[in-house]
C-alpha cells in the first residue's frame, strides 16, 4: 500500500469514526422563582413606591398650584415666607461646612489611625442616629435654656441661644453631624493605608498627603455625605422646633413654617412653601444619584486595571492588582513630591 493511500485510510477514518460527546456543564440559573413569582414582587414594590412616593409628591404640587400661579408665587413672596427660606439657607450653609471638617478629620482619624477610644468615638459619631431629634432639642434647651446650666450666666452676659438663631444652627448641627463621617469611615477603611505610606516614603508632608492622595480619593463619598447632609439640615424639623420658639417670622424654618399655615387652615400656602422643600428633595435625589454613577464608575475603573500578565494564584493576582492600582495612583503625585536623602 503506498504512503498516499495510507493517508486517504487514515482520512476517512477520522471522517467516519464519530465524536465523542462534550460534557459541559451548564451554569446555574440565579434566578429560581418563576416568572409569575418575579411579577407579583415587582409590582408590589412599584405600587409601594407609588403610593408612598409619587402620589404624596404630585399631591404636594397639585395642591400648591390649586388657586393658580400667582396665588403660588404671591404665597412664597410673603414676608414670612421669605424669611422662613432665608434662616433654612442660613441654617444649612452653616452646619454643612461645620460638618464637613468634622467628618473629614474624625473618619481620617478613625479609618487611619489606631488610638485609645476610638470605639468610643465611633459610638458617640452615631449617636444623633439613636437619639430622637426633640429629645436632643430638650437637651439644649435643658443646657442653655434660662432655668438650664448655663442659662444664668448667658443672660448676665446678654446672649441668648434657646429661642434664637444659634439654638437652631446646634440642634442642626447636632442631628446632621454623623452623615459625612458615615460615609467616609467605610471608604477610607476599604482603601487601607498602603498609599499614603507610600506618599510618606516619597517625602510628602501630612498635608500633601491629606490634599494629594486622601482627598481625591474620597471625593465623591465626600460629596455624597456633604448631600445628604443638606437634605437633613433643610428638612429638620423635630430639634429645630423645640430650640425654636417658632417666633413667625424671626425663628421659622420652612418646615416649621408649613406647619403654622397648616395650622391656620391656609392649605394652600402651607403647600406652597412645601413644594419648595420637595424641589430641593429632587435636587439632592439628582446630585446623589450623579455622586453614586461617579463612585461607581471610579470602582469599576480600579477592578479594569491590568495586574501580572503570567500565570498566579487568584489571591496574588487581587493583591499585585492593588499593588498597580497604588502605583498608578501614586505616580501621578511622586512628581511633586520630593525624596529625602536617606529614605530609600
Amino acid at each position: 500500500m503506498s504512503r498516499d493511500s495510507v493517508k486517504r485510510a487514515g482520512t476517512a477514518a477520522v471522517a467516519v469514526a464519530p465524536r465523542a460527546p462534550l460534557n459541559v456543564a451548564r451554569r446555574p440559573d440565579p434566578v429560581t422563582e418563576p416568572p409569575v413569582v418575579r411579577w407579583v414582587l415587582t409590582g408590589v414594590a412599584l405600587l409601594f413606591l407609588a403610593l408612598f412616593l409619587v402620589v404624596p409628591l404630585v399631591a404636594v404640587f397639585y395642591q400648591a398650584l390649586n388657586k393658580g400661579f400667582g396665588f403660588y408665587l404671591e404665597s412664597l413672596a410673603d414676608p414670612d415666607a421669605l424669611s422662613a427660606i432665608k434662616l433654612t439657607v442660613i441654617t444649612a450653609a452653616i452646619a454643612v461646612p461645620l460638618n464637613l471638617v468634622f467628618g473629614l478629620a474624625a473618619s481620617w482619624c478613625i479609618a487611619k489611625f489606631d488610638f485609645r477610644g476610638k470605639a468610643l468615638l465611633t459610638t458617640l459619631i452615631d449617636l444623633p442616629f439613636s437619639v430622637s431629634p426633640v429629645i436632643s432639642g430638650l437637651i439644649y434647651v435643658l443646657m442653655f435654656g434660662a432655668q438650664g446650666w448655663f442659662g444664668p450666666w448667658l443672660q448676665d452676659h446678654d446672649v441668648q441661644i434657646i429661642f434664637a438663631v444659634p439654638g437652631i444652627v446646634l440642634a442642626t448641627i447636632f442631628v446632621t453631624f454623623p452623615f459625612v463621617a458615615r460615609e467616609l469611615i467605610p471608604l477610607m477603611q476599604a482603601q487601607g493605608n498602603d498609599e499614603e505610606e507610600a506618599a510618606h516614603v516619597l517625602g510628602a508632608s501630612g498635608w500633601q498627603i491629606f490634599r494629594r492622595v486622601t482627598l481625591p480619593n474620597v471625593k465623591w463619598g465626600l460629596l455624597y455625605g456633604v448631600i445628604l447632609c443638606n437634605a437633613r439640615a433643610m428638612g429638620e424639623f423635630g430639634a429645630v422646633s423645640v430650640v425654636s420658639g417658632h417666633i413667625r417670622g424671626q425663628t421659622d424654618t420652612m418646615p416649621l413654617h408649613v406647619e403654622i399655615l397648616y395650622n391656620e387652615y391656609n392649605f394652600s400656602a402651607a403647600f406652597a412653601v412645601a413644594s419648595v422643600l420637595a424641589l430641593l428633595a429632587l435636587v439632592t435625589l439628582g446630585l446623589k444619584l450623579l455622586a453614586e454613577r461617579h463612585m461607581s464608575a471610579e470602582l469599576s475603573a480600579a477592578r479594569d486595571v491590568p495586574a501580572y500578565a503570567g500565570p498566579a494564584t487568584s489571591t496574588s493576582a487581587s493583591l499585585f492588582a492593588s499593588q498597580s492600582v497604588n502605583a498608578t495612583h501614586l505616580s501621578k503625585h511622586a512628581v511633586t513630591l520630593p525624596l529625602k536623602q536617606g529614605e530609600l
